[in-house]
């Protein structure tokens, strides 16, 4: 079955969302703020759920229409063949937003959403009740300046939801925004990685994994599991590559935190992930970070915000990564944080590159501070 889907970022995110959907061979068609549409088919379901690192959920599109009225609405969503995907038994809620239209209201247009599918699937089944007691399909109805867009959930939980984390820090970095940061840094296999406040490990762990090739979805269940339209055997038979694929690198990956219970999150967290033996973390102070290379990267998230702390700490945070770049200028230092006075606190001039990014609700920016080229 030719189908579109959409995978959807977080703002300032849409071009990493953007390359890993092409690296698994898809055609994007369309990308926007917030979300990007490729063309794929039931197995394509599958693979965007277990690989996409930094996506927040798979959605497969099922029309996109204008609708001015709430009968619009209705009949255009009961035209559609909503039993392609759900059975008799399945249970199915509406969740909805609109922006600058003029279905205004989300409760009401959600209940019209809601009410077009059981008329269509009472017509099709020829039911009048349904037990809603079988697989679970979240029905999303998105209307921006009059244009509406369904789509069904087949992810469940948000993908940032790996399944490793079973011990967490405080406001720990989404694993999404973690994986993303990685993949717009310098790091690859083969070179160093520093986070010297690791919290509870997020970011070395969303590497060794990207170093690995570990599929951040391996250990984890999807709504679409459960889906009569997928073949089970999709499933195994994807997991199973996935699990083949897996590489056995020896990776130089340093967490460190000067919070002992941080540092015991982290190396818990890493045994879930299955990459404890790749990563190596140890309390120790942002004042006494790892030189075991003339050249490296670090990747951090220091503290702001929930985590900021007093105002002694965060300066003694940004002097240690001052005092540590000064004396390393072969290293690239990539830090994410909502503090706008950090770039001049830490390096005492512009970044080469910044990005606007949001970790959660909270709007933050990923300054990028490139290293000298190592001397030959």
């Amino acid at each position: 079955m030719k189908l579109e889907l959409i995978a959807t970022a977080t703002f300032g995110l849409e071009a990493v969302v953007r390359r890993e959907v092409e690296a698994l061979g898809y055609k994007v068609i369309g990308s926007e703020d917030g979300k990007i549409t490729y063309l794929g088919d039931e197995r394509a379901i599958v693979k965007s759920n277990l690989w996409l690192r930094s996506a927040d959920r798979v959605l497969v599109k099922m029309a996109e229409f204008q609708a001015l009225e709430f009968e619009d609405l209705f009949q255009q969503t009961k035209g559609l063949g909503w039993e392609e995907w759900i059975p008799l038994d399945g249970k199915f809620t509406v969740v909805g937003t609109s922006v600058k239209s003029k279905l205004h209201s989300v409760p009401s247009c959600q209940a019209i959403v809601k009410k077009a599918i059981v008329e269509r699937l009472k017509e099709t089944y020829g039911v009048e009740h349904f037990q809603e007691t079988g697989a679970e399909y979240t029905i999303k109805i998105t209307i921006l300046k009059d244009r509406v867009t369904l789509t069904l959930d087949s992810s469940g939980s948000g993908l940032h939801k790996r399944g490793y984390r079973v011990m967490e820090g405080s406001a720990p970095i989404k694993e999404t925004l973690a994986a993303a940061m990685v993949q717009l840094s310098f790091w690859k296999a083969g070179r160093i990685l520093v986070d010297p406040c690791c919290g509870s490990g997020t970011i070395p762990i969303e590497a060794a994994m990207i170093g690995l090739n570990i599929a951040p979805g391996l250990n984890r269940k999807f709504a679409a599991e459960a889906w009569h339209t997928i073949p089970s055997e999709y499933w195994k038979e994807e997991r199973k590559l996935a699990f083949d694929g897996i590489l056995q690198e020896d990776l130089e990956i340093y967490g460190q935190d000067n919070d002992p219970k941080a540092i015991e999150a982290a190396k818990e967290n890493a045994i879930e992930a299955g990459v404890d033996f790749a990563v190596n973390f140890s309390l120790e102070d942002v004042s006494n970070i790892r030189t075991v290379r003339e050249s490296g990267v670090i990747i951090t998230n220091p503290p702001y915000g929930e985590r900021m702390g007093d105002q002694k700490s965060i300066q003694r945070v940004y002097q240690g990564l001052k005092d540590f770049m000064a004396e390393n200028k072969s290293w690239s230092l990539f830090l994410i944080t909502s503090d706008k006075s950090a770039e001049e606190a830490v390096m005492g001039r512009l970044a080469d590159r910044r990005r606007k990014l949001y970790n959660g609700r909270i709007e933050v920016t990923y300054f990028q501070f490139h290293g000298e080229k190592p001397k030959t």
